[in-house]
């Protein structure tokens, strides 16, 4: 994610039907150093700032894939974002 950081789409594609925010990392230093004010931020300037700088997204970010059952995105994978212990479990036992 470092070396390559993922494009819009790509994160488009794993955000799925969730909101942005979720998978960006306001809690990050990199986020803070630049004083802007979380709630003025709309999708597409996040999605920028995301495929910019890698460190805005929130880690750790886990694809799934095939899905079975209701709990894949419209893409078609599942998508853990951050510490989720209980969807760790849930997915790799």
């Amino acid at each position: 994610m470092f070396k390559r950081p993922l494009s819009e789409a790509e994160l488009e594609a794993l955000i799925g039907s969730r909101p942005v925010r979720d998978l960006f990392s306001f809690k990050s230093p990199s986020f803070r150093k630049l004083g802007l004010n979380a709630d003025d931020l709309t999708d597409a300037q996040m999605l920028s700032m995301m495929s910019g700088e890698p460190r805005l997204v929130r880690r750790p970010l886990v694809a799934i894939s095939p899905v079975t059952g209701d709990m894949g995105d419209d893409t078609g994978a599942r998508v853990i974002v951050g510490n989720d212990v209980a969807a760790f479990e849930q997915a790799f036992g």
